[in-house]
């Protein structure tokens, strides 16, 4: 493996804050970071890789805040579904049939689709959450994770909550840090607010961040108010979970106060339209949160209700949705919408080394060929990036310094060892 990497005469679109687009520049990687962006860089020395750039657009990687990535065996089993028959009658028996190893080769293939799709850093909250690390560990994908748990103040919910703690424990910061885990209690539906309060408080010492989900549905809202007349994220605010560093997921059904409150917190929120939009949940007041400086990123959700990993399409879909919803075709820019896929995501998860293309940056990136006539002509290329790009327009990913797709090739995956193991063992889970 060469100890350098150049990419030469590319169009880079960096995502940083003041939107420089190099038109004709290079990108030198060294190690596992950015040594330089956009000035000429001389090829020297035996250990260079180059990669040609003409003709092709570097972004950096897409950063996918929200997902369960082992659900890719449940793709196109359970659709066409509300959320909470979809959850209670279809995926939580399939899910009690999982076994470590199928999470293992789920997560797998869901880690093979986001690296062809230009996703180099993801979030997760499932179940054999190590099977997950493992998976990640050897593809060389960036990954924040968390094990999942549901419960009250019984002895299964403790138990549950010191799996997800020993889970914790023993990845985070793997990898030279490229793996690193948070808390995961599912959802305020799932885990009572005494049991969460227990959870605040076995974990005050380490004060790990925390994933959870939050006002997905009209549902779950109403039941909130019903049950403790406050709105699930009001009801967080009383019971002190934002204290910690948390990542909201969905967040679609929220008040003016409910933003003003999250914002207030500093409270990562994961945005998932495509997700939302094929369970029937709503449309999230995105603009509003974007108004307001909130942290927003977005995320896929599970392939089981996605029903892809296309972080193009969740970039697209946020951007076209809020024009829709608010008349305005202002609403949220292509530049906008670019950002929330990639350093929107990093300042919701409160990371400031991924997500931009800058010196000193962690080298996570995406080459994409623009020779294609739906990227034709070349007028601009975010634009063409938003509203016109796919996944499968993605020639080569390079993680941590390390190219793991390649002109479709994976460089670190068995890609019809997954295929084979994904399909049968999805056979014997379906119900």
């Amino acid at each position: 493996m060469a100890s350098k990497i150049i990419i030469k005469d590319a169009t880079v679109i960096t995502m940083q804050e003041n939107n420089e687009v190099f038109e004709t520049g290079d990108i030198l990687i060294e190690d596992q970071c950015i040594r330089s962006v956009g000035t000429r860089v001389t090829d020297s020395g035996v250990d260079t890789t180059v990669i040609p750039g003409s003709g092709k657009v570097v972004i950096p990687g897409l950063i996918n805040i929200h997902n369960h990535a082992a659900m890719s065996l449940f793709r196109s089993y359970a659709d066409d579904y509300p959320l909470m028959t979809w959850l209670e009658k279809k995926i939580f028996p399939a899910e009690a049939r999982l076994t470590a190893e199928d999470t293992y080769w789920g997560a797998s293939l869901a880690i093979m689709e986001m690296i062809r799709g230009g996703t180099t850093t993801y979030v997760d909250m499932y179940f054999f959450m190590d099977q997950t690390a493992q998976a990640c560990l050897e593809s060389g994908m960036r990954a924040v994770l968390s094990q999942v748990f549901i419960g009250d103040n019984a002895v299964e919910g403790f138990n549950s909550l010191q799996d997800s703690k020993g889970f914790a424990d023993r990845w985070q910061d793997a990898a030279n840090g490229r793996i690193t885990s948070i808390l995961g209690p599912h959802a305020p539906y799932t885990c009572s607010p005494a049991f969460l309060k227990k959870v605040l408080s076995e974990t005050e010492s380490s004060n790990i961040p925390i994933h959870i989900h939050l006002s997905e549905s009209r549902q779950e809202v109403e039941q909130s108010l019903a049950a403790h007349s406050k709105t699930p994220v009001a009801l967080m605010q009383e019971i002190g979970l934002f204290k910690r560093d948390v990542l909201a997921a969905h967040c679609v059904h929220v008040t003016d106060d409910d933003i003003e409150i999250l914002v207030a917190n500093r409270v990562g929120i994961a945005h998932n339209p495509g997700s939302n939009l094929k369970l029937g949940n709503g449309i999230a007041p995105l603009k509003k949160m974007i108004d307001k400086e909130a942290l927003v990123g977005l995320g896929t959700d599970g392939a089981a209700s996605n029903n892809n990993l296309d972080m193009f399409e969740e970039v697209r879909l946020a951007g076209l949705l809020q024009k829709g919803l608010n008349e305005d075709p202002t609403s949220v820019t292509a530049g906008e919408a670019l950002a929330l896929g990639t350093r929107g995501g990093a300042q919701a998860l409160k990371k400031d080394n991924i997500g931009v293309l800058k010196e000193g940056a962690k080298a996570d990136l995406a080459v994409i060929n623009f020779r294609q006539p739906h990227l034709q002509p070349h007028n601009n290329a975010v634009a063409n990036i938003v509203y016109s790009a796919g996944a499968s327009d993605v020639e080569t990913v390079i993680i941590d310094g390390k190219v793991l797709y390649d002109r479709g090739s994976f460089l670190t995956l068995d890609e019809e060892r997954i295929y084979f193991e994904a399909n049968r063992r999805s056979k014997r889970l379906r119900i």
